[in-house]
């Protein structure tokens, strides 16, 4: 105990849009709309593969576990994004904020996981359609959506220890509406080397190497359809992807848009970083459930035929 007997304030103060706390309450209206689209959308679409047997498929069981990440992140973060831009509401305990920090980064790393395993999905569909039924069984679906949450669990449940072992005295104000293991190690007056290291590690090791075997899969796809002799069949094939690479688009571009103005925009406003580091974490929730259903006319008609049902 001794270890995380340190000196830190009792609570944290969080930040909306620095230089625009004039437009918080006017923001708190998009916001809100965002949260519910993202959570009605996502719960929509989870009841719609619960319901209907046409969609008690590998691919959309996948996708429900991918709802059910973005359903989870949006809760994650809601309180305390409501709260600062509503309410003005910025304080927030430090025990509380290592626990959503926890859930936040397990969340999206559990949604980068997902996003590769419908890779892998798209990847035997495509290139080894014969096996499909025989590789994705139920159970061998249930083994990949624990290993996935397995992952996230223990590859991220150090950060709280280690945040806690940090003296914080620099300012208690954090720079977001929640709170992220940067931001928090920032704030220590202690070398805090051992936290950079880590997180990168997990950067590099989880999604980095998710991305990359997301592109290697990609590139099987493609060797695979271009011996596809039929023009019409090379097509149909990869528009069972598009939905997909949409998601990963929207998941990991606002990533390394992050990542990139971290690192070469350091003379950016800081609003600048705040806007970009929002678009990451709401975005995805939020476009994820309008590309399924604008993109895949099974989850068209499986939600049209739900609510048709609630209407009779």
């Amino acid at each position: 105990m001794a270890l995380f007997n340190v000196t830190r304030p009792p609570s944290f103060l969080l930040t909306g849009i620095p230089g625009l706390e004039s437009l918080h309450p006017w923001l708190a209206g998009p916001l809100c709309v965002m949260y519910a689209v993202a959570l009605g959308g996502n719960t929509v679409i989870l009841q719609a593969v619960r319901v209907e047997h046409s969609l008690h498929a590998p691919m959309y069981y996948f996708l429900s576990m991918l709802s059910f990440s973005d359903v989870a992140m949006s809760m994650a973060t809601l309180p305390t994004v409501l709260r600062t831009f509503c309410f003005d509401a910025r304080s927030i305990i430090f025990d509380a904020c290592l626990v959503q920090m926890f859930l936040i980064h397990s969340f999206s790393m559990m949604e980068s996981g997902i996003l590769l395993a419908m890779s892998f999905d798209r990847y035997v569909a495509i290139c080894d359609p014969l096996h499909y039924a025989t590789v994705l069984t139920n159970k061998f679906i249930a083994g990949m959506g624990l290993a996935v949450a397995a992952r996230s669990f223990v590859t991220l449940f150090p950060l709280p220890f280690l945040i806690k072992r940090l003296p914080i005295c620099k300012s208690n104000v954090l720079s977001h509406s929640y709170c992220l293991h940067p931001d928090m190690m920032k704030l220590s007056c202690a070398d805090i080397t051992i936290n950079s290291i880590y997180g990168l590690f997990v950067l590099v090791s989880t999604f980095g190497m998710d991305l990359f075997f997301i592109f290697l899969s990609y590139v099987l796809i493609l060797r695979s359809v271009m011996a596809i002799a039929s023009h019409e069949e090379r097509l149909k094939a990869l528009n069972t992807c598009v939905s997909h690479i949409l998601a990963v688009l929207a998941f990991y571009v606002p990533m390394i848009g992050v990542s990139t103005v971290h690192r070469f925009g350091k003379h950016a406003p800081r609003y600048i970083h705040v806007l970009m580091s929002n678009v990451y974490l709401f975005v995805p929730p939020v476009l994820n459930p309008l590309i399924y259903s604008a993109k895949t006319k099974e989850i068209r008609r499986a939600i049209f035929r739900m609510f048709h049902r609630i209407q009779l």
